[in-house]
């Protein structure tokens, strides 16, 4: 059965629907020998087909990894003006991998990277409300009433976010910061960034401690670790359940 191009592409760890649909539009990939630039391209199980001259391997195996993501670091899988980018910390992983979703240049954290174009679509589509919480330093000493307008949503851009979980780690007075500890399932651009400053409270550092089900525990930054089937299917049933 014929299917579309970007798709196939994502199934078998090119990138992300959208990151192959750029791909595709840049003139990047052929089908049987010929450059196509038609999004709308269906292609069959026998096409053959090429991205940067290299041939699509569809039968390869679908791998999930989480990575300590150090800041500092680009969330992609190239970056052509040459900065480091996630897939540096697993060159010895053979599939091509890239990253589900994104972390911003200077947060840290928790981050899933895959071949699986599928599963990649699922966690990252807002319908499915996958819970992300990060951990933040702000300056100021946050109160009580900042906390509540978190959880309760607040505007950014011109639209409320959602109700999410908000809890006060530490506060320092001497430093003026705080430490804070937000969960959220949107994944609107620089959305914990800009809540925190709907609050009055910019944030210093930034880190994702946790995604669905998985935590961070046993690694450092810059470590990764396979996910084992057990955990791939836990993030699924929490999305199938929705």
């Amino acid at each position: 059965m014929a299917e579309r191009l970007q798709k196939v592409m994502a199934n078998a760890g090119v990138a992300s629907r959208r990151a192959s649909e750029k791909l595709i539009q840049e003139g990047r990939v052929m089908v049987n020998g010929v450059v196509v630039t038609e999004l709308g391209t269906k292609v069959e199980s026998d096409d053959s087909i090429s991205v940067d001259g290299k041939l699509l391997k569809k039968d390869e195996k679908k791998v999930y990894y989480l990575l300590y993501k150090p800041r500092g670091v680009i969330s992609a899988a190239k970056d052509n003006k040459g900065r480091e980018v996630v897939t540096d910390y697993l060159k010895d992983v053979p599939e091509r991998l890239y990253p589900v979703g994104r972390l911003d240049y200077d947060t840290s954290g928790l981050l899933i990277l895959t071949n699986d174009g599928d599963f990649a679509n699922q966690m990252m589509h807002p319908r499915y409300k996958v819970d992300k919480t990060y951990v933040a330093k702000v300056e100021g000493l946050i109160t009580p009433d900042s906390i509540k307008k978190l959880r309760n949503g607040v505007v950014i851009d011109g639209k409320p976010t959602s109700r999410a979980r908000a809890k006060i780690l530490s506060r320092d007075a001497k430093k003026n910061t705080s430490i804070v500890s937000l969960t959220i399932h949107e994944g609107r651009y620089h959305q914990v960034k800009k809540m925190f400053d709907a609050v009055g409270h910019k944030v210093q550092k930034l880190s994702r401690t946790t995604y669905g089900t998985l935590t961070l525990d046993g690694l450092t930054s810059g470590e990764y670790r396979e996910l084992s089937h057990n955990e791939v299917r836990e993030l699924l049933k929490l999305i199938n359940n929705k």
